[in-house]
């Protein structure tokens, strides 16, 4: 993994740069994003990796795909990525880019996964909460997991807060058997 985000960074720092100077960081978030899921599409990925289709068609195929989704910019940027041979980057690039664009806002993503499905108002709360923590704009997502019975587990950045039944019960019988 240290080798692909090592060959995408610097071309999330570029596109970055172009988007910040353009003041197009939405824009070039919502490019990004959609061509790093067109590409993770098997049947898309299958066309990329067959060595049997030509580099014109790829590239056209991909435009063609695109086509009145992305601006000249994103059709550059996709051409680029073709004759470099690092199509398939696009997913790590498009996570560079976001991990950029959050620090240029002070945002910063945050994973809340529950047991059951929980309120807006809940989350709202979990939210405001973490935001007065770390003083920083939170990006939440929610996402369900039966199998922490209940409770919460929050990720931010490399911040892990375990609050759900299954770990304190794992740091329970953790601490039974010392």
């Amino acid at each position: 993994m240290a080798e692909i985000s090592t060959i995408a960074r610097p071309y999330a720092q570029a596109i970055f740069d172009l988007a910040k100077e353009k003041n197009q960081l939405n824009e070039w978030s919502a490019t990004v994003g959609l061509l790093a899921k067109i590409v993770e599409d098997e049947q898309v990925k299958a066309i990329i990796q067959d060595t049997k289709v030509d580099v014109s068609d790829k590239e056209k195929f991909i435009l063609d795909v695109c086509k009145g989704k992305i601006t000249n910019e994103g059709e550059n940027f996709i051409k680029l990525l073709i004759e470099n041979k690092r199509l398939l980057v696009l997913p790590f690039i498009s996570d560079s880019f976001e991990e950029l664009k959050a620090n240029e806002e002070g945002t910063v993503a945050a994973t809340i996964v529950v047991a059951t499905k929980i309120s807006q108002n809940e989350t709202d709360g979990i939210v405001k909460n973490l935001e007065k923590k770390l003083n920083k704009k939170i990006e939440a997502t929610v996402k369900i997991d039966e199998s922490i019975l209940g409770g919460s587990v929050i990720t931010v950045g490399d911040t892990v807060i375990d609050a759900s039944v299954k770990g304190q019960l794992e740091s329970l019988a953790f601490k039974m058997k010392a």
